[in-house]
């Protein structure tokens, strides 16, 4: 019996997983096993699952610690018992609080404290651990009423004491200090180790007591998880027949909003669907989501539904999606059946800006107690152990980064290194730090405290200290509300549209998007730049090669970009296939009956679950454990061995050939691990579709709201020439204009303060409140008075051309500055005056600047010209021999030409060489796509940013034409004048000097 287990899931403490605890103690035929984490009850539900297995009976308990100090232990009675210690813990992580130095009075929980620190009048409910090295101290007290609380203590951390030198290292790593200067109290003892129920009696024998105190003390506690039953909220009106009606009601009228009263098929489904959700009681789930974004709509946030809940007909109808399950022939049972072997989840973006907002209601909703986000475990991986391990090795920082970046290395060989590599090597994935899931949110029936303590991360949401697997074990549904970027700038130009243009648009009109002329012809040439998830090179690429110009085209290339086809050599086959259906024959009949629709290519998981379903003969529940294995799910790797070979076993006894066997499962297992639901895939082909409709009537709004929202493939400057490709005026900031982010007056684009390096947000703040209070600005030193600001602030306004309003230049202005502020900055705060005091006019000789001085201003506090090009800034007038947009008509041959580096992404080739694929734009500002071989890169590689002139070969791939680079080289810019200005200066004051 061990009153005091610890796992790895005592952060940077443990060393054991709750398996391998659970494990030993069987191997050392212990009975009862009571976890006890340090500040957790992380591990609970993997540990009692691991009991079940072992046979052991588990109790649930947790280890009170303030830093290195122990407090005190505590054990549940009951799983009453175990809410209240979660209860316990969560009250003082969610309010921040030191833990306290005497234990709670809580009435399913037993307490143990310390033998060198316990109280001195003790509770019924409180007991004295005495350890095995403190035992003899007993003889020492003679108080029988103490003697009669005290119980044997002999904590497990470590599976034996060889193990104690990883627990050191990661107290060291815990601290951030030196192994050496570790103390006694920071580490575990080292003789915690398991021990057999013999060995502790013997431990013991002199004092009987403490064994007979002891084995009452376990006997109180009983501990059990219900891993069956939903957790999740059960009701969401007044009761679940309640839910029910109410579920029926709105699916119905949202039906007749997508569909109208004419589609039999669809009704009957939708009817299906309902009986389902009804049987297997979501009626509430689905309900809570409803009310989710019943809640956004209602405030005008925009939202989109993804996931494997696109499946179902009900949540089109409740207007949780908007993809048709019935256009795309995608099943139900993908996201919900009896048979299903996980939870099913809806997946929710939001823009970044409303996601807080939705968050919030959400749990001033459904109450704290009842609602927490779903914690996330952070492991430790690769190349940051070795760092870790080395710096509390003291290393210096080029061993450090030798052995990181080359443990190989023979300089490596030394001692210390294979002592780290070794330690290392046991560290691999242990828990490293609780986080939080990407969007995860649970809404609990019971108070969560039921099933874990929670933690208050910088968030400021309650988190729950176990991860999605674990909630999945214990049949939790979470709700995934997510945060996008390109679902805000979809929102924001919307409502760019409406002020600059005063026209209303309604960005859920998806089926008139799918038929529109401009979208089909911008889709088809890949004019898809700013547009959601299809606007990077390889997408443009493949848009142009399928020549897509409808949905679900659409829909199966937002799924074959994805690395597992490309790796499988599918995606190439894919197109082929695509602009030549009849020549191709399928690799066997059932790939033609399960995937005629995708030409015989795995494009969806769903494709994964029919090959290993229909050919293979896996049933359902193992075909999809097979796919979320291969997808990276760690918690099913245990059955992927047996899956495998259960696949080639069933193949062998239908008699296929070993080769088709062998080719189909290259195929799966290529795929697998990157795939797209076919559910998911339609979600963001309707994403993309409300993006292309937005570029293609309204670009510059589009544009604008892309720039603002910073999220996007591209740097912000490419969207900045996209908008004045399609014919916006690009100004840069002004301070009678501008505002803090990106504006759009007519064809007119304000570039937004926000863009400037350097440049405070405190002056931005006041600069517009001044303007809005008494009017533009009409001097330098009308501005000076009314806005507070220092000498390099203004500095940083004028130099950007903020003030070119006075038409003066930007020399004249700096020396005005100077004048007006005295090379002080103002503290005083500015107040309105009645009459306006008359201005000083300095007379200053004529000062010369150029266009080219102002675009490196521009660099230098943008980050890319604007008032020039970067092909203005050349020293050379050579601009290419061809442009981007008539390339096609030099296949086969060699061509030069100039382009502004884009982008780079790097490959590497079968032989382990690197290539790189290139994304350029011409001086025209049209896109230009380069590969780049190894033998060529390496005489002629990529040497930063700038305007390359280029020679190779067009070569074209089912219509889309590239170039395959030969020679390369940086161009030099003219130099900048600046500089010049500045030596003129200094010599003028070294003379000056002289």
């Amino acid at each position: 019996m061990y009153l005091a287990a610890r796992t790895y899931y005592s952060l940077r403490y443990g060393t054991l997983s709750p398996e391998k605890l659970v494990q030993m103690a069987a191997q050392k035929g212990i009975q009862v096993v009571a976890l006890t984490d340090i500040n957790n009850s992380t591990g609970m539900p993997d540990f009692v699952k691991a009991c079940r297995k072992y046979g052991i009976a588990p109790v649930a308990g947790m280890e009170f610690r303030n830093g290195d100090t122990w407090l005190y232990t505590a054990l549940a009675r009951n799983e009453k018992g175990f809410e209240q210690i979660n209860r316990f813990m969560s009250y003082h992580n969610i309010n921040n609080l030191k833990l306290p130095e005497r234990a709670p009075q809580l009435e399913d929980v037993f307490f143990i404290y310390p033998f060198l620190n316990f109280p001195d009048r003790l509770r019924d409910d409180e007991y004295i651990g005495v350890r095995v090295s403190e035992r003899n101290k007993l003889v020492t007290i003679s108080d029988k009423l103490i003697r009669n609380r005290c119980v044997m203590f002999h904590p497990v951390t470590f599976a034996s004491r060889t193990d104690m030198e990883l627990h050191r290292h990661l107290r060291a790593i815990d601290h951030n200090m030196l192994l050496s200067n570790l103390t006694p109290e920071m580490v575990a003892k080292g003789d915690e180790v398991p021990a057999t129920e013999a060995q502790l009696a013997k431990t013991y024998e002199f004092f009987p007591e403490l064994i007979d105190n002891t084995q009452k003390l376990l006997l109180k506690c009983t501990y059990h998880i219900d891993f069956t039953s939903l957790k999740n909220k059960q009701v969401y009106s007044a009761s679940r027949y309640d839910d029910k009606l109410l579920l029926q009601k709105l699916a119905r009228e949202g039906f007749a909003e997508r569909f109208g009263p004419g589609d039999t098929y669809a009704r009957e489904r939708l009817e299906k669907e309902l009986q389902v959700i009804d049987k297997l009681g979501f009626a509430a789930y689905f309900l809570i989501t409803w009310d989710i974004i019943h809640y956004s709509m209602t405030r005008g946030i925009y939202h989109v539904g993804r996931g494997s809940g696109a499946n179902s007909l009900v949540a089109y109808a409740l207007k949780i999606t908007d993809v048709n399950p019935v256009e795309l022939n995608l099943y139900f049972e993908r996201f919900l059946n009896p048979q299903r072997t996980s939870p099913p989840d809806f997946d929710i973006d939001y823009s970044w800006r409303d996601r807080d907002q939705v968050q919030d209601y959400i749990f001033k909703r459904y109450g704290k107690e009842h609602t927490a986000l779903l914690g996330a475990m952070s492991t430790f991986q690769g190349r940051s152990i070795l760092r870790e391990l080395a710096k509390v090795h003291g290393l210096p920082k080029a061993e450090i980064d030798l052995l990181v970046n080359d443990p190989r290395d023979e300089r490596n060989q030394h001692k210390v290194a294979q002592h780290i590599l070794r330690i290392g090597q046991q560290m691999n994935d242990f828990p490293n730090l609780r986080t939080i899931h990407a969007g995860g949110i649970l809404i609990s029936e019971k108070p969560l405290t039921c099933y874990t303590a929670l933690d208050m991360p910088p968030k400021g949401y309650p988190t729950t200290q176990w991860d999605m697997y674990v909630a999945e074990d214990l049949r939790f549904e979470k709700l995934d509300i997510l945060s996008q970027r390109g679902i805000g700038h979809i929102n924001d130009c919307a409502t760019l549209v409406q002020q600059n243009q005063g026209k209303p648009v309604d960005v859920h009109e998806v089926e008139t998007f799918k038929n529109d002329p401009k979208v089909k012809k911008l889709l088809k040439v890949g004019e898809t730049n700013g547009c959601f998830y299809i606007e990077s090179p390889a997408m443009r690429g493949l848009l142009r090669k399928l020549r897509c110009d409808d949905y679900l085209t659409l829909v199966a290339a937002s799924s074959i970009i994805r690395p597992g086809v490309a790796k499988s050599g599918m995606m190439r086959e894919y197109i082929k296939r695509f602009q030549n259906p009849g020549s191709f024959e399928y690799i066997h009949p059932v790939m033609k009956e399960q995937l005629e629709e995708t030409y015989g290519v795995m494009v969806y998981q769903e494709d994964v679950l029919k090959v290993c379903h229909h050919f293979a003969g896996l049933d359902l529940a193992d075909a999809d454990t097979l796919r979320r294995t291969m997808s990276g799910k760690p918690r099913y790797e245990n059955e992927l061995n047996s899956l495998i070979n259960k696949f080639f076993a069933n193949c062998r006894s239908r008699g296929y050939p070993e080769h088709i066997t062998k080719e189909v499962w290259r195929q799966i297992a290529s795929f697998a691990g990157y795939s797209f639901s076919k559910a998911h895939s339609a979600s963001y082909a309707v994403e993309s579709f409300q993006s292309l409709y937005l570029k293609a009537h309204y670009p510059l709004e589009f544009m604008v709201a892309v720039i603002n929202n910073f999220g996007g493939f591209y740097k912000t400057s490419i969207y900045f020439n996209e908008a004045r490709r399609w014919g916006a005026q690009i100004e840069l900031p002004c301070a009678n204009s501008s505002v803090q982010m990106t504006t759009i007056e007519g064809k007119t684009i304000y570039v937004g303060f926000v863009h400037i390096q350097d440049l405070e947000k405190r002056v931005v703040k006041a600069l517009v409140a001044a303007r809005s209070q008494e009017g533009a600005f009409k001097s330098l030193a009308d501005f000076t008075r009314r806005v507070q600001i220092g000498i390099q602030q203004l500095r940083i306004l004028i130099r950007i051309g903020a003030f070119r309003f006075t038409g003066k230049s930007k020399v004249d202005l700096l020396w005005e500055a100077h004048m007006l502020l005295d090379n002080k900055p103002r503290k005083e705060k500015p107040v309105p005056v009645l009459f306006e005091p008359e201005e000083k006019h300095y007379s200053l000789p004529r000062l010369r600047t150029s266009a080219l001085e102002d675009a490196y201003d521009e660099i230098e506090l943008l980050g890319f010209p604007l008032s020039l090009t970067w092909f203005d800034m050349l020293q050379t007038g050579f601009r290419g021999e061809v442009k981007a947009r008539n390339l096609q008509r030099y296949v086969g041959k060699a061509v030069k030409l100039t382009g502004l580096l884009v982008t780079v992404k790097y490959v590497w080739t079968v032989k382990k060489e690197v290539m790189h694929f290139g994304t350029f734009l011409d001086d025209k500002g049209n896109f230009i796509d380069t590969v780049h071989f190894p033998d060529s890169l390496k005489q002629y590689p990529f040497t930063g940013d700038g305007v390359y002139l280029i020679l190779g070969k067009v070569v074209e791939e089912f219509g889309h034409p590239s170039i395959e680079v030969q020679k390369m080289a940086k161009l030099p810019l003219k130099p900048d004048p600046r500089n010049e200005k500045q030596r003129h200066a200094a010599g003028v004051r070294k003379a000056a000097g002289d």
